[in-house]
């Protein structure tokens, strides 16, 4: 079985090309079932497979029992995520990284883990990973060897955040984002704040905001209901999406993420409110992969217009603390690795063992029916049962001694080695 993690991330890909190959939470489900579907068709061996897909990363993890070469596999599952998203995969390769057996396996643990991530040990990766899962299980995407994987994965992540100190004095891109807006703003509590979305990372950014104690406090979503819902935890109002260019000149702060597959904050709206504003600054943050604000947005001389990796930058600050932890969180994760791969080792000998389970029985059978039919003919209950004895010996040494017989230099050497202690025999 070969395992196989292709993808890339913000160490190895721009925004702009990462946008691209998002996959939309709504649509992971059919992605996983058409990745399958492509495997079956390239490496004629189907598969199980999960889709992983932040601002940060989309990744998608493969086991296949191959007829293929690994280097085809790898290849497949590359060309999949270009045939999906409609791109020549001569653009996409360069970009890309592809990670093979106790390789994919560790990459996996890392993530989970938050040692790959723009925010060192940040927790969000976690929920995110165990959401994938989640869909790719519902889509029929895990079979043994996945589900496998990521349930070590998870315990791995608890392992390594309960006794390192790897997620301590994290600074998250909301805590990043207020900061920025500080530079532009002396005091966010006279500002006027405006959340696009209302997601797990919005409500983290209004947390961090709220505790600067804004102006005013404003959520807009395409649904009113869940927007009302967030709003009312920090005593703020709700706004619909639609309304949003009517109201857009109100914010002095803006941050968005949804998961939109276009942008939904035009240049020529930003135009319109920043003249409405009479050209008073708005700071921008837009967290969303793909991008919610167009990114021409950021060449307005009135915008400070930041992205997801723009924030990365900036939480860099106190990696120090977190370096000390990182070795120790290897070592573990490189444990549970060897630990994964071994599991994987004795699951490759299992068909081994039912063919001869298989075999066996048929001898056993065969020889079984044999002495029925002496003993039905009155034959010596003895004599039947020596026959019987015989039989089963000679037939399940037949195959070693030919092989033995037929072997030869350090094979034969080998095996005059390895069948006395398959035999538990004894010199």
């Amino acid at each position: 079985m070969q395992l196989l993690a292709v993808g890339l991330n913000h160490h190895t890909a721009p925004l702009s090309l990462r946008e691209k190959v998002a996959f939309p939470s709504d649509r992971i489900g059919h992605a996983v079932a058409s990745a399958r579907n492509w495997f079956g068709g390239q490496l004629a061996g189907g598969g199980e497979a999960a889709i992983l897909s932040t601002c940060n990363r989309t990744e998608l993890y493969s086991a296949n029992r191959l007829q293929a070469g690994a280097d085809q596999a790898v290849d497949a599952t590359g060309r999949f995520l270009a045939e999906y998203h409609q791109l020549p995969y001569a653009d996409l390769r360069p970009y890309l990284y592809m990670l093979p057996q106790d390789n994919a396996v560790r990459h996996a643990f890392r993530v989970a883990s938050g040692l790959d991530s723009m925010v060192l040990g940040e927790p969000q990766i976690l929920g995110q990973m165990k959401d994938a899962v989640r869909q790719a299980e519902a889509a029929g995407g895990l079979g043994t060897y996945l589900h496998q994987m990521f349930q070590r994965t998870f315990a791995v992540a608890k392992e390594v955040r309960s006794t390192t100190e790897i997620g301590a004095h994290s600074v998250s891109m909301a805590a990043a984002a207020v900061r920025l807006s500080q530079r532009i703003f002396d005091r966010i509590s006279d500002q006027n704040v405006l959340f696009i979305g209302a997601g797990e990372m919005i409500e983290l950014c209004a947390t961090h905001f709220c505790a600067q104690n804004p102006k005013s406090l404003t959520i807009a979503n395409r649904t009113l209901e869940r927007g009302e819902a967030l709003a009312h935890r920090f005593n703020g109002r709700a706004i619909m999406l639609a309304d949003l260019p009517d109201q857009l000149a109100q914010f002095d702060i803006v941050v968005s993420c949804t998961a939109s597959s276009l942008p939904i904050i035009g240049l020529g709206l930003v135009e319109r409110a920043i003249k409405a504003r009479r050209h008073k600054p708005v700071f921008m943050v837009d967290l969303a992969v793909p991008r919610d604000i167009e990114s021409e947005v950021g060449r307005l001389d009135d915008v400070f217009l930041y992205t997801v990796d723009d924030l990365g930058a900036a939480v860099q600050t106190g990696m120090e603390n977190r370096q000390a932890a990182v070795s120790q969180a290897e070592a573990i994760i490189e444990t549970r690795v060897q630990s994964f791969m071994h599991w994987m080792d004795s699951r490759a000998v299992v068909p081994v063992i039912q063919e001869l389970h298989e075999s066996s029985e048929q001898m056993r059978t065969a020889e079984l029916e044999r002495a029925r039919r002496l003993l039905a003919r009155g034959e010596d209950v003895d004599a039947v049962l020596e026959a019987l004895s015989k039989g089963l010996t000679a037939k399940f040494l037949h195959g070693p001694q030919q092989a033995l017989h037929h072997a030869q230099g350090d094979e034969r050497a080998r095996l005059a080695t390895l069948l006395p202690q398959l035999f538990r025999t004894r010199r």
